[in-house]
């Protein structure tokens, strides 16, 4: 008897060693795709990504993946042809450069029929990861039939989780001016309560193009700068690292 108690605790303590290893994925945000040099930064951060040294669960591509063509056929397979060749799998949610205001049901058709759906979410090591379209949220394009907070509620449950959208709901700083973010409105209301009343590790974000940490209530947020050249911005990319319950990332700048 004494044998198998002392199984079950080697056995249980093997378990929680193997959950407490390291969860590492990439962030790519703010691609804008459509040019050549968006093209050759792809590329260059496909490259460096594959070179890293740690095991990346995947890389995720937290919005405006094109500039303002993503119905455009010829350059989705471009995307596809360059980021296609990372080494880990790839998730994605559409910014506002992808789903247009002048075009709502050509651009979200576009993107669930070659980038994925509105709402998705993986598990890696314990953790849910959670990719949201909330274009919907921030006063982007409606969306029939869609309720971002509806279903992001029904997908985060006892797990610990990490949420990834575009457009931040915190407020914007530029031109020497702070500009109201949505986390004000009736629905930002909602998306701090919902991320709150789960076990929600982080936030995850892009469209600002800067760095920058703010908080949603009491979970963190964390914006990353752009891939893009837009802006005159260096390219850059995030890996992030989950262990114990704690995230931490490293920017990486491409040459």
């Amino acid at each position: 008897m004494k044998r198998f108690f002392l199984f079950i605790l080697i056995w249980l303590t093997a378990g929680f060693a193997v959950a407490s290893e390291p969860v590492f994925f990439v962030q790519l945000t703010d691609t804008h795709f459509g040019s050549e040099e968006s093209f050759e930064r792809g590329r260059s951060a496909v490259e460096a990504i594959n070179a890293l040294p740690m095991d990346i669960s995947f890389v995720v591509v937290t919005g405006d993946i094109m500039q303002n063509c993503i119905t455009d056929s010829n350059q989705v397979n471009r995307v596809f042809q360059t980021l296609g060749k990372l080494n880990a799998p790839l998730h994605f949610v559409p910014g506002n450069h992808d789903l247009l205001k002048d075009a709502p049901e050509q651009t979200m058709a576009a993107f669930t029929n070659r980038f994925g759906p509105l709402i998705s979410s993986v598990q890696c090591g314990g953790v849910d990861f959670v990719f949201v379209c909330t274009e919907p949220l921030s006063g982007g394009v409606q969306i029939s039939g869609y309720d971002p907070l509806k279903e992001l509620d029904a997908l985060l449950g006892d797990r610990p989780a990490v949420v990834f959208n575009h457009v931040p709901s915190a407020d914007d700083f530029y031109s020497n001016q702070v500009h109201n973010g949505w986390r004000r409105s009736a629905t930002g209301r909602q998306w701090t309560e919902i991320l709150n009343r789960h076990s929600v590790l982080a936030v995850i974000a892009g469209h600002f193009h800067r760095d920058e940490q703010d908080w949603i209530g009491a979970v963190p947020l964390f914006v990353a700068t752009p891939l893009s050249e837009k802006a005159g911005r260096q390219g850059t990319f995030r890996i992030y690292e989950i262990e114990d319950g704690r995230i931490r990332y490293r920017t990486q700048y491409l040459d």
